[in-house]
């Protein structure tokens, strides 16, 4: 089996790879990350509104008090 390597970079959950590598389609291929090179992402969902129209249901209504206490 013969082996060629190319340096990548992950975008958005992808592997680019360099303009030069011609990779046909179908082909099996592996990655290999080293280890301690990479940062985890958490990923935190925003909640929807089921029904946008109430959104005016939670509206809030900002009060200052005073700096002195």
């Amino acid at each position: 089996m013969k082996i060629t390597t190319y340096e990548g970079i992950i975008e958005n959950g992808h592997v680019r790879l360099p303009d030069d590598a011609c990779i046909p389609d179908n082909t099996t291929v592996y990655v290999i990350v080293p280890s301690g090179e990479f940062a985890r992402r958490v990923r935190l969902a925003s909640p929807r509104l089921a029904r946008p129209e109430q959104a005016a249901a939670f509206t809030k209504e900002v009060q200052e008090e005073d700096a002195c206490i």
